[in-house]
């Protein structure tokens, strides 16, 4: 089986290539819209990713 078709696969390997670059030369501006990216990244790798805390039964008020 391909690591790539696994789910998370490519949210993972994007994350971790925005965590690599370097931000101490970019302007303020590109450096905004990295850590951007990076906390957006972080947060629909928490909604993705299935919960262990073992409570099955929790439910999404709308």
């Amino acid at each position: 089986m391909d690591p790539r078709n696994t789910p998370g696969y490519r949210l993972h390997r994007s994350l971790t290539n925005l965590r690599r670059i370097e931000t101490a030369g970019l302007d303020d501006a590109d450096q905004e819209r990295i850590e951007a990216a990076k906390t957006l990244l972080q947060n629909v790798s928490l909604l993705t990713q299935p919960q262990h805390s073992g409570d099955g039964d929790a439910q999404i008020e709308s």
